[in-house]
């Protein structure tokens, strides 16, 4: 009954679809918030379109409405896992963001982080806005949407779900976003921790010396300094750990 009422081609473009819209949902520079969700749907569509002829064969459509659901359901959860690495990733920024505000004395300045839809350190929002750009402007976020295409042979419709597997490659990403978040931030963990080793010394000393009246702005300029002289390596720095997420999931590495 049901392949009569839904041709094998439309069946396979479905399933195209469910798997690349997943993905594009939470994928970094397609699944942003302020982009309009009928551009990001005519998107997923196009791209379907575009790709069913290079991809494998897909399944037939079952009999039952229950293999239909479970067959929709798998396709959707791995366009999620795929889409999801390159949104752990971003993450990143957003952990070092708020070490740097937190040692800077900036943790107090929120603002509104379009890439999260929600309030956000300072440092962690021009952080992610600036690696969004770079991200485009290398083309990494096509590297990503080549990596869901990819999967179709690794990840066969149809075929039971490496839920173990999908585990793991989590957990190593969420770790490997913490490292990197506290590698980017820690230029300033080290100079807060020379600059308060300084400054209870001083209070120490001059015990008379008002030291948070002293501390407060210098620690803001001196945060501001550092991160005027290193932005270009740890954008640099993170974009290689980017790429090494990445990479592999689109085959080339």
């Amino acid at each position: 009954m049901l392949a009569e009422l839904l041709p094998e081609q439309a069946f396979s473009l479905l399933l195209i679809f469910v798997r690349l819209g997943a993905a594009l949902m939470l994928m970094p520079g397609f699944g942003e918030s302020y982009i309009s969700p009928r551009v990001r749907l005519l998107l997923a569509l196009t791209i379907t379109v575009v790709v069913q002829p290079v991809l494998p064969e897909m399944p037939r459509l079952p009999d039952s409405a229950m293999a239909l659901f479970m067959l929709i359901f798998g396709e959707a959860f791995i366009g999620f896992f795929l889409g999801s690495m390159g949104r752990l990733m971003m993450s990143a920024l957003s952990i070092g963001g708020m070490m740097i505000a937190t040692v800077t004395g900036l943790a107090n300045a929120m603002t509104n982080d379009p890439t999260a839809a929600q309030q956000g350190s300072i440092a962690g929002s021009f952080l992610t806005m600036l690696a969004l750009m770079i991200i485009i402007v290398l083309d990494l976020h096509h590297v990503l949407l080549r990596g869901v295409i990819e999967s179709y042979h690794i990840f066969v419709p149809g075929e039971p779900i490496l839920v173990g597997d999908f585990s793991q490659m989590i957990a190593r990403v969420v770790s490997k976003a913490f490292l990197l978040g506290f590698q980017l931030a820690s230029p300033f963990i080290a100079v807060a921790l020379i600059f308060n080793l300084g400054l209870g010394l001083l209070s120490r000393l001059m015990p008379q010396l008002q030291v948070f009246f002293i501390a407060i702005p210098l620690q803001i300029v001196i945060g501001l300094g550092i991160l005027m002289i290193a932005l270009p390596a740890l954008l640099a720095w993170f974009i290689t750990g980017f790429e090494e997420v990445a990479l592999p999931l689109a085959g080339l590495r």
